[in-house]
Formats: structure tokens, C-alpha cells, sequence
């Protein structure tokens, strides 16, 4: 394999037209991920009743979202009665009780900031990308992984803040209006800093995933190019290489998801009990602690279950963005011949 990477594509199309591919792209696997989280929780309901204050974490296939069980209502999509026999049986019960809808639950409130958040990712690493390869000369093909890295750590910075909020206002019933005075309280107890707490685990999952996942993908998609003898990546073709990055990437990057999770309901209790919020262990610290009571198994709980989510969703918002960018590469260059032919005739 050459190493060369495909010639960027953001001079051919505009960021407007990368973002409304990555909002598509978002809107598409969040509806195709959704369904199977939604079973997860309500397994795990099933299992272990979540109690009043009790937090739990809902991914929609974009981003994860901390949940906290604000009331005992049993009426609540998390605790919607039922006696399931397995992921399959409650997908089948779930549809013929409470109808397709139900396997969307919970899934509106946290659009609000995933999509956006999608879209400041996805613009952000090909634009980020794309100039790094022009002034990156022969080493060039490191670009999606540096690109991949900034884009993550700039879009997770600017999320974090707002999730916090999110989580408070609804384990404290705040509404949209008293969104101020939350912001206000939090800055005045615990400073600035304190909207963005949560952030290390997140940077530290995070940002070595996306750089990872980009390197990964742009080299196998440009290998695949070069086995099937094609100039431009087919709909196959970044399916399968976003598949297989993603699931790469999230093996690596296990441990720092299972602290990240971890940290993340312990925040939203706290927070849903109106305590200070201030985490007394690091994340080594955690880790070791992890280590400690389930041994190096304990960091890489979940292991199948996130494979299952991750792999998928990289897939379909990399292929969905993919043809995106690539129709609105050929309506640009559509309008740019038309004038042309116009001449000609």
C-alpha cells in the first residue's frame, strides 16, 4: 500500500454542505442505535429496578447522555412494565405492547445537543484535515489522526458544559427558563471550572478513539480503493472501513469508557441528591480501584455490548456522511459545467 490518501474533499464542497451531511448522518444512526440501547435499559431495569435518583447511561448512537431517575413512576419509558426473555423477546414486546414508537424513547431530549455536537465533529476534522495535509507535505497521511484528535477535543469541550446542565436541570425538574440561574449557582459554588467537569475521562476515551478511528479509516478506506481498483470510495466501502475502525478503536479505548462511565453516574448522583460535586479519585485512581475488586476483567466490562453499538454507528454515520459529501460534490460540479455547456450550444 502507497500510504496516499485521497485528495481532500472540502475544497470541492462547502462547509455548509459538510454539515448538513453530518446532520443527516447523525439523524440516520441515532434512529438505527436508539432501538438497541432502549432494550438494553429496559433489561437492565428489569434486572435491577433503578430507585429513586438513580442514574443510568442512554447512547444514542452520537454521544452518551446520563439519565437519572427522577421520580418512582412506574410509568416513566425506563420502567414500563414487562417480563422479557432476552434482547430478542423484548424487542418483539416491546413493539406489540407499547408500539414501534417505544423503541425511540427518551430519544428527542438528547438530539438536542447530540446532533449539533455531531456536526461541529464532523465539519471540524474535515476542515482540520484538510488543511493539515496540504502543509503536512509527505507525512500527509498522519493528518486524520491529528485531525481526528483536535476535532474531538474541541467538540467534547464545548458539549461538556451544556450535558452538565442538562443533567442538573433534570434531576432538579428545572425548566429551560431557570437555565441562568442553574449556570449562575454552579459558577458561584464551585467556579468556571465546574461546568466542565467530567471532561478528563471524556478526552481521555475520546480523543485517542477519534484519532485512531480517522487514521484507520482513511488507510482502509484508500486500501479498499486500491483493491477494487476505484477512484472514489463506494457506499461498501467506507460501510465497511468505518466498521472496522470503529471497532478497533473502541477495544483499545474499553478501560477509559468503563471509568468514563462510571465517573459519569456518579456525577449525575451526586447531582441528583444536590451534593457538591467534587470527584475525589483521578482516573488511574479509579482504574486501580477497578482493578482491585474485579481484576483486569473489570476494564473491559462490557466488551460485546459496546462492540455491538459502536461498530454499527460508526458505520452508518461515516457512509451516511460519505454520500452526503459525495452528492453534493456532484450537484456542485453539475452547476459549475452547466454554465459551460450553455456556452458551447
Amino acid at each position: 500500500m502507497s500510504g496516499q490518501n485521497p485528495a481532500p474533499v472540502s475544497d470541492a464542497i462547502t462547509p455548509l454542505q459538510q454539515m448538513v451531511a453530518s446532520c443527516s448522518g447523525a439523524l440516520l444512526t441515532s434512529l438505527f442505535v436508539t432501538p438497541l440501547d432502549v432494550v438494553k435499559i429496559r433489561l437492565q431495569a428489569q434486572k435491577n429496578p433503578f430507585p429513586k435518583g438513580k442514574c443510568f447511561v442512554y447512547c444514542n448512537g452520537l454521544m452518551d447522555h446520563i439519565c437519572v431517575c427522577d421520580n418512582g413512576n412506574s410509568k416513566a419509558w425506563y420502567k414500563a412494565p414487562g417480563h422479557f426473555g432476552g434482547t430478542l423477546d423484548a424487542f418483539v414486546m416491546i413493539v406489540r405492547r407499547e408500539g414501534v414508537k417505544a423503541l425511540w424513547s427518551g430519544l428527542p431530549p438528547t438530539l438536542v445537543m447530540a446532533v449539533p455536537a455531531t456536526v461541529i465533529y464532523f465539519t471540524c476534522y474535515d476542515q482540520l484535515c484538510a488543511a493539515l495535509r496540504v502543509r503536512m507535505g509527505n507525512s500527509a497521511h498522519v493528518a486524520p489522526l491529528l485531525a481526528g484528535a483536535i476535532a474531538r477535543v474541541g467538540s467534547a469541550t464545548v458539549i461538556s458544559p451544556l450535558e452538565l446542565i442538562r443533567t442538573k436541570m433534570q434531576s432538579q425538574k428545572q425548566s429551560y427558563r431557570e437555565l441562568s440561574d442553574c449556570i449562575r449557582s454552579a459558577v458561584e459554588t464551585e467556579g468556571w471550572l465546574s461546568l466542565w467537569r467530567g471532561l478528563g475521562p471524556t478526552l481521555l476515551r475520546d480523543v485517542p478513539f477519534s484519532a485512531m478511528y480517522w487514521y484507520n479509516y482513511e488507510m482502509g478506506k484508500s486500501w479498499l480503493c486500491e483493491w477494487y481498483n476505484t477512484s472514489e470510495a463506494t457506499l461498501s466501502i467506507t460501510f465497511t472501513s468505518g466498521a472496522l475502525s470503529g471497532s478497533i478503536a473502541s477495544i483499545v479505548t474499553l478501560p477509559f469508557d468503563v471509568v468514563k462511565t462510571r465517573r459519569q453516574v456518579e456525577l449525575g448522583e451526586l447531582q441528583a441528591k444536590n451534593l457538591s460535586c467534587q470527584m475525589s479519585s483521578s482516573t488511574f485512581s479509579m482504574m486501580s480501584r477497578i482493578v482491585a475488586e474485579d481484576g483486569f476483567r473489570g476494564l473491559f466490562a462490557g466488551f460485546i455490548p459496546r462492540l455491538i453499538k459502536v461498530a454499527p454507528a460508526c458505520a452508518i454515520m461515516i457512509s451516511t456522511y460519505e454520500f452526503g459529501k459525495a452528492f453534493f460534490r456532484k450537484h456542485n460540479q453539475e452547476r459549475t459545467l452547466r454554465p459551460l455547456h450553455a456556452t458551447n450550444t
